[in-house]
């Protein structure tokens, strides 16, 4: 395993199971000292677990600002500095537009959109200082091309790629914000995807195609560490679609 983050220090959202969970074993693996977050404390405390002595293990909402600052602040200390944020965290999940709850609107558009923002928000000032940082978002698929009965997933991710490029023309390098797009990944809330009772779910395979497999968490994890690392030091602005075709 190549060694690109010795010295390093990386935040891991969404790292108590799935991609994120995956990504923070891979950066640790590296070299890095990784701090993984998620709302369930105690299985992001098990990733940390599993990475050893230079992870640590903590709860946050990323929705809520408040959380989101004094968590960073305590890393910050605890770490000295943070070299690269991966935010991970979402929620999805199928619903028929007109019919859909807005409050599950909105907590999918606070989780998966505001809060990729609130945490690049909180890492950025300590990058500007520096002048050196590096943030890698989660898109899809989803944000990209579309999908039925996704309207909240979609806007989310949708949402994600126009920050994730905002960002990237506002801070100059060597700092760098770039943004994963995956299509299907074998995670707890892939197999948690269910269509709304009675819809034509071949509406959702013109979306896709039957001869391609999900990828593994442990293959984004591949992408994301690459991103993160100093080879890709001329990578800002992109949105690294990985799908297997879908969007081909």
């Amino acid at each position: 395993m190549e060694q690109r983050y010795v010295g390093k220090a990386a935040v891991v959202t969404g790292a108590a199971s799935g991609i994120g969970r995956a990504v923070a074993q891979r950066l640790g693996a590296e070299g890095a000292k990784v701090a993984c977050l998620d709302v369930n404390a105690e299985s992001a405390m098990e990733t940390a677990a599993g990475i050893g002595d230079n992870a640590i293990g903590l709860a946050c909402d990323v929705s809520d600002w408040a959380t989101v600052e004094s968590t960073i602040a305590s890393i910050t200390e605890q770490f000295g500095q943070i070299d690269v944020l991966c935010n991970v965290a979402g929620i999805g999940g199928f619903a028929e537009s007109h019919l859909i709850d807005p409050g599950v609107y909105a907590r999918m558009i606070a989780i998966n959109l505001t809060g990729t923002f609130l945490m690049c928000r909180a890492v950025l000032p300590q990058m500007v200082e520096r002048g050196h940082g590096v943030i890698v978002n989660t898109a899809s698929t989803a944000g990209i091309m579309g999908q039925p009965w996704s309207a909240g997933y979609c806007s989310s991710k949708a949402g994600v790629v126009g920050l994730t490029k905002a960002l990237a023309t506002e801070y100059d390098t060597p700092i760098r914000i770039n943004a994963v797009s995956p299509g299907g990944v074998v995670t707890n809330m892939y197999a948690a995807f269910m269509p709304p009772e009675g819809v034509d779910w071949n509406r959702m395979r013109k979306m896709s195609r039957d001869n391609v497999e999900t990828a593994q968490p442990e293959e984004l994890a591949g992408l994301f560490a690459y991103l993160g690392s100093d080879e890709a030091r001329y990578i800002t602005g992109s949105i690294m679609v990985m799908d297997g075709g879908i969007t081909a």
